[in-house]
Protein backbone atom coordinates (compact mmCIF):
# COMPACT_ATOMS: atom_id res chain seq x y z
CA UNK A 1 0.00 0.00 0.00
CA UNK A 2 2.83 2.36 0.98
CA UNK A 3 4.15 2.50 -2.40
CA UNK A 4 1.02 3.39 -4.39
CA UNK A 5 0.46 5.79 -2.14
CA UNK A 6 3.51 7.54 -2.66
CA UNK A 7 2.97 7.74 -6.21
CA UNK A 8 -0.45 9.10 -6.38
CA UNK A 9 0.71 11.60 -3.85
CA UNK A 10 3.56 12.00 -6.20
CA UNK A 11 1.13 12.37 -9.22
CA UNK A 12 -1.14 14.83 -7.70
CA UNK A 13 1.70 16.97 -6.64
CA UNK A 14 3.38 17.18 -10.05
CA UNK A 15 -0.03 17.64 -11.68
CA UNK A 16 -0.42 21.33 -11.23
CA UNK A 17 3.10 21.93 -11.76
CA UNK A 18 3.74 20.31 -15.35
CA UNK A 19 0.49 21.83 -16.47
CA UNK A 20 2.00 25.18 -15.37
CA UNK A 21 4.59 24.89 -17.81
CA UNK A 22 1.93 24.82 -20.85
CA UNK A 23 1.93 27.41 -22.75
CA UNK A 24 -1.82 28.28 -24.53
CA UNK A 25 -2.20 29.58 -27.64
CA UNK A 26 -5.22 31.03 -28.94
CA UNK A 27 -6.12 32.12 -32.21
CA UNK A 28 -8.49 32.06 -35.18
CA UNK A 29 -5.71 32.25 -37.86
CA UNK A 30 -3.66 28.99 -37.11
CA UNK A 31 -0.34 28.29 -39.99
CA UNK A 32 1.71 30.88 -37.66
CA UNK A 33 0.49 29.88 -34.69
CA UNK A 34 1.45 26.46 -35.21
CA UNK A 35 4.94 27.81 -36.49
CA UNK A 36 5.25 29.19 -33.25
CA UNK A 37 3.94 26.44 -30.88
CA UNK A 38 6.76 24.34 -33.05
CA UNK A 39 9.72 26.25 -32.43
CA UNK A 40 8.69 27.11 -28.52
CA UNK A 41 8.78 23.30 -28.46
CA UNK A 42 12.34 23.05 -30.22
CA UNK A 43 14.12 26.14 -29.13
CA UNK A 44 12.73 26.01 -25.01
CA UNK A 45 11.12 22.78 -24.52
CA UNK A 46 7.96 24.27 -23.39
CA UNK A 47 5.23 22.42 -24.62
CA UNK A 48 2.03 24.37 -26.05
CA UNK A 49 -1.57 23.89 -27.00
CA UNK A 50 -3.22 25.95 -30.53
CA UNK A 51 -7.27 26.11 -30.04
CA UNK A 52 -10.01 28.18 -31.24
CA UNK A 53 -11.41 30.64 -28.62
CA UNK A 54 -14.60 28.13 -29.05
CA UNK A 55 -12.40 25.66 -27.75
CA UNK A 56 -11.00 27.31 -24.52
CA UNK A 57 -10.42 25.17 -21.33
CA UNK A 58 -12.11 26.11 -18.38
CA UNK A 59 -8.68 26.65 -16.38
CA UNK A 60 -6.92 28.98 -17.98
CA UNK A 61 -4.43 29.26 -14.68
CA UNK A 62 -2.94 26.20 -15.78
CA UNK A 63 -1.04 27.85 -18.14
CA UNK A 64 2.22 29.81 -18.05
CA UNK A 65 1.40 31.99 -20.30
CA UNK A 66 -1.27 32.96 -22.96
CA UNK A 67 -1.06 33.81 -26.26
CA UNK A 68 -3.30 35.64 -28.11
CA UNK A 69 -3.65 35.86 -31.92
CA UNK A 70 -7.55 36.80 -33.16
CA UNK A 71 -7.91 38.62 -36.21
CA UNK A 72 -11.88 38.80 -36.23
CA UNK A 73 -14.28 38.90 -33.18
CA UNK A 74 -13.06 38.49 -29.95
CA UNK A 75 -15.92 36.69 -28.59
CA UNK A 76 -17.04 38.04 -24.71
CA UNK A 77 -16.91 35.30 -22.91
CA UNK A 78 -13.13 34.86 -24.30
CA UNK A 79 -12.18 38.54 -23.49
CA UNK A 80 -13.15 38.13 -19.71
CA UNK A 81 -11.42 34.72 -19.33
CA UNK A 82 -8.19 36.59 -20.81
CA UNK A 83 -8.93 39.50 -18.44
CA UNK A 84 -9.67 37.57 -15.47
CA UNK A 85 -7.16 34.97 -16.07
CA UNK A 86 -4.30 38.03 -16.43
CA UNK A 87 -5.59 40.08 -13.32
CA UNK A 88 -5.76 36.95 -11.22
CA UNK A 89 -1.54 36.51 -11.90
CA UNK A 90 -1.11 35.82 -15.46
CA UNK A 91 0.98 36.47 -18.08
CA UNK A 92 -0.94 37.68 -21.33
CA UNK A 93 0.76 37.96 -24.80
CA UNK A 94 -1.09 39.93 -27.06
CA UNK A 95 0.53 39.63 -30.80
CA UNK A 96 -0.33 42.09 -33.56
CA UNK A 97 -4.11 42.11 -34.17
CA UNK A 98 -5.11 41.62 -30.70
CA UNK A 99 -5.12 45.95 -31.19
CA UNK A 100 -7.00 46.50 -33.93
CA UNK A 101 -10.65 48.01 -35.20
CA UNK A 102 -12.61 45.33 -35.20
CA UNK A 103 -11.87 45.36 -30.77
CA UNK A 104 -13.33 48.73 -30.98
CA UNK A 105 -16.84 47.44 -30.29
CA UNK A 106 -15.48 45.10 -27.20
CA UNK A 107 -16.73 46.51 -23.57
CA UNK A 108 -14.06 46.02 -21.59
CA UNK A 109 -10.46 44.91 -24.25
CA UNK A 110 -8.96 48.12 -24.37
CA UNK A 111 -10.03 49.66 -21.52
CA UNK A 112 -7.77 46.46 -19.65
CA UNK A 113 -4.86 47.11 -22.58
CA UNK A 114 -4.62 50.94 -21.75
CA UNK A 115 -5.08 51.74 -25.35
CA UNK A 116 -7.20 53.65 -28.21
CA UNK A 117 -7.47 53.71 -31.53
CA UNK A 118 -9.00 57.32 -32.29
CA UNK A 119 -11.32 57.95 -35.48
CA UNK A 120 -10.48 60.03 -37.62
CA UNK A 121 -7.93 60.77 -41.14
CA UNK A 122 -4.50 59.35 -39.92
CA UNK A 123 -3.03 62.60 -40.62
CA UNK A 124 -4.70 64.14 -37.33
CA UNK A 125 -3.99 61.13 -34.95
CA UNK A 126 -6.42 58.96 -36.35
CA UNK A 127 -5.99 54.95 -36.73
CA UNK A 128 -4.86 53.13 -39.74
CA UNK A 129 -3.66 50.15 -40.78
CA UNK A 130 -1.63 49.54 -44.18
CA UNK A 131 -0.37 46.28 -45.66
CA UNK A 132 1.63 45.35 -47.41
CA UNK A 133 4.53 47.16 -46.32
CA UNK A 134 7.89 47.00 -44.81
CA UNK A 135 8.79 47.70 -41.59
CA UNK A 136 11.70 48.80 -39.94
CA UNK A 137 11.50 47.00 -36.00
CA UNK A 138 13.70 49.05 -33.33
CA UNK A 139 14.84 47.93 -30.02
CA UNK A 140 14.03 50.81 -27.12
CA UNK A 141 14.74 48.64 -23.89
CA UNK A 142 18.06 47.78 -24.41
CA UNK A 143 18.44 46.48 -20.47
CA UNK A 144 15.28 44.26 -20.49
CA UNK A 145 15.23 40.39 -20.86
CA UNK A 146 12.36 40.93 -23.93
CA UNK A 147 14.32 42.63 -26.22
CA UNK A 148 18.18 41.26 -25.09
CA UNK A 149 18.14 37.61 -24.02
CA UNK A 150 19.47 35.81 -27.17
CA UNK A 151 18.34 38.41 -29.97
CA UNK A 152 20.71 39.30 -32.45
CA UNK A 153 19.91 42.30 -34.19
CA UNK A 154 21.26 42.30 -37.85
CA UNK A 155 20.92 45.90 -38.47
CA UNK A 156 20.81 49.61 -37.71
CA UNK A 157 17.94 51.78 -37.99
CA UNK A 158 17.46 55.49 -38.13
CA UNK A 159 15.02 56.98 -35.22
CA UNK A 160 13.46 59.99 -33.43
CA UNK A 161 11.55 58.72 -30.38
CA UNK A 162 8.35 59.45 -31.38
CA UNK A 163 9.20 60.42 -34.60
CA UNK A 164 10.00 64.00 -32.63
CA UNK A 165 12.66 66.73 -33.49
CA UNK A 166 15.31 66.44 -36.20
CA UNK A 167 18.25 64.57 -34.63
CA UNK A 168 18.23 60.62 -34.85
CA UNK A 169 20.31 58.00 -33.68
CA UNK A 170 20.94 54.38 -34.70
CA UNK A 171 19.15 52.10 -32.71
CA UNK A 172 19.82 48.19 -32.97
CA UNK A 173 16.44 46.46 -35.41
CA UNK A 174 15.50 44.16 -37.93
CA UNK A 175 12.90 44.54 -40.97
CA UNK A 176 10.39 42.84 -41.87
CA UNK A 177 8.82 42.47 -45.46
CA UNK A 178 5.38 41.95 -46.56
CA UNK A 179 4.23 43.20 -43.03
CA UNK A 180 1.76 45.34 -41.83
CA UNK A 181 1.85 48.98 -40.32
CA UNK A 182 -0.86 49.98 -37.64
CA UNK A 183 -0.32 53.68 -37.10
CA UNK A 184 -1.09 56.21 -34.45
CA UNK A 185 -2.11 53.51 -31.75
CA UNK A 186 -2.31 55.85 -28.38
CA UNK A 187 -1.39 54.73 -25.09
CA UNK A 188 -3.56 56.30 -22.57
CA UNK A 189 -1.39 54.72 -19.56
CA UNK A 190 2.56 54.84 -18.79
CA UNK A 191 4.17 51.85 -19.89
CA UNK A 192 7.30 50.28 -20.51
CA UNK A 193 7.98 50.48 -24.05
CA UNK A 194 10.39 47.26 -25.78
CA UNK A 195 10.34 48.27 -29.42
CA UNK A 196 9.30 50.91 -31.98
CA UNK A 197 8.91 51.04 -35.54
CA UNK A 198 9.75 53.14 -38.45
CA UNK A 199 7.45 53.12 -41.60
CA UNK A 200 7.97 54.85 -44.91
CA UNK A 201 4.84 55.69 -46.64
CA UNK A 202 5.29 54.41 -50.71
CA UNK A 203 3.14 57.21 -52.14
CA UNK A 204 3.66 60.52 -49.55
CA UNK A 205 7.01 59.48 -48.35
CA UNK A 206 6.02 60.25 -45.18
CA UNK A 207 8.55 58.33 -42.62
CA UNK A 208 6.25 57.32 -39.57
CA UNK A 209 8.46 56.49 -36.04
CA UNK A 210 5.86 55.26 -33.21
CA UNK A 211 7.02 53.56 -30.38
CA UNK A 212 4.33 51.17 -29.98
CA UNK A 213 5.46 48.03 -31.51
CA UNK A 214 5.65 46.24 -28.09
CA UNK A 215 5.55 46.99 -24.50
CA UNK A 216 4.47 45.99 -21.15
CA UNK A 217 1.91 46.45 -18.76
CA UNK A 218 0.99 45.24 -15.14
CA UNK A 219 -2.85 44.25 -14.34
CA UNK A 220 -3.29 43.63 -10.53
CA UNK A 221 -1.43 40.55 -10.35
CA UNK A 222 -0.67 39.72 -13.45
CA UNK A 223 1.22 40.99 -16.72
CA UNK A 224 0.41 42.14 -20.65
CA UNK A 225 2.72 42.16 -23.15
CA UNK A 226 2.34 43.33 -26.52
CA UNK A 227 4.05 42.78 -29.63
CA UNK A 228 3.01 44.11 -33.12
CA UNK A 229 4.39 42.22 -35.43
CA UNK A 230 2.82 39.15 -36.85
CA UNK A 231 1.07 39.79 -40.17
CA UNK A 232 1.65 36.27 -41.18
CA UNK A 233 4.31 33.70 -40.60
CA UNK A 234 6.53 35.65 -42.08
CA UNK A 235 7.26 37.91 -39.51
CA UNK A 236 7.62 35.11 -36.85
CA UNK A 237 10.23 33.54 -38.61
CA UNK A 238 12.45 36.82 -39.02
CA UNK A 239 15.05 35.43 -36.34
CA UNK A 240 15.14 38.48 -33.65
CA UNK A 241 11.91 38.66 -33.73
CA UNK A 242 10.93 35.00 -33.19
CA UNK A 243 13.54 35.19 -30.31
CA UNK A 244 11.46 38.07 -28.88
CA UNK A 245 8.35 36.43 -29.00
CA UNK A 246 10.16 33.55 -27.22
CA UNK A 247 11.25 35.30 -24.72
CA UNK A 248 8.01 36.98 -23.76
CA UNK A 249 6.75 33.47 -23.25
CA UNK A 250 9.74 32.23 -20.59
CA UNK A 251 10.03 36.04 -19.00
CA UNK A 252 9.95 35.89 -15.76
CA UNK A 253 8.20 39.28 -13.91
Amino acid sequence: MFKPLVFLVGALLSGPAFAATEVLIVADEFPAMEWLASTLKKQEGIPSRVVAQTNLPPRLADFRAVIVYIHGNLGAPTEQALIDYTRAGGKLIALHHSISSGKRKNAQWFKFLGVALPEGDVDQGGYKWIEPVTLDIVKLAPGHFITTNQVSYPTRIAWRTDGAGTSEESLPGFTLHESEAYLNHVLTEPRPQLLGFRYTDAKSGRVWMQNHAGWIKSADRGWIIYLLPGHSVKDFEQPAYARIVLNAAIWKP
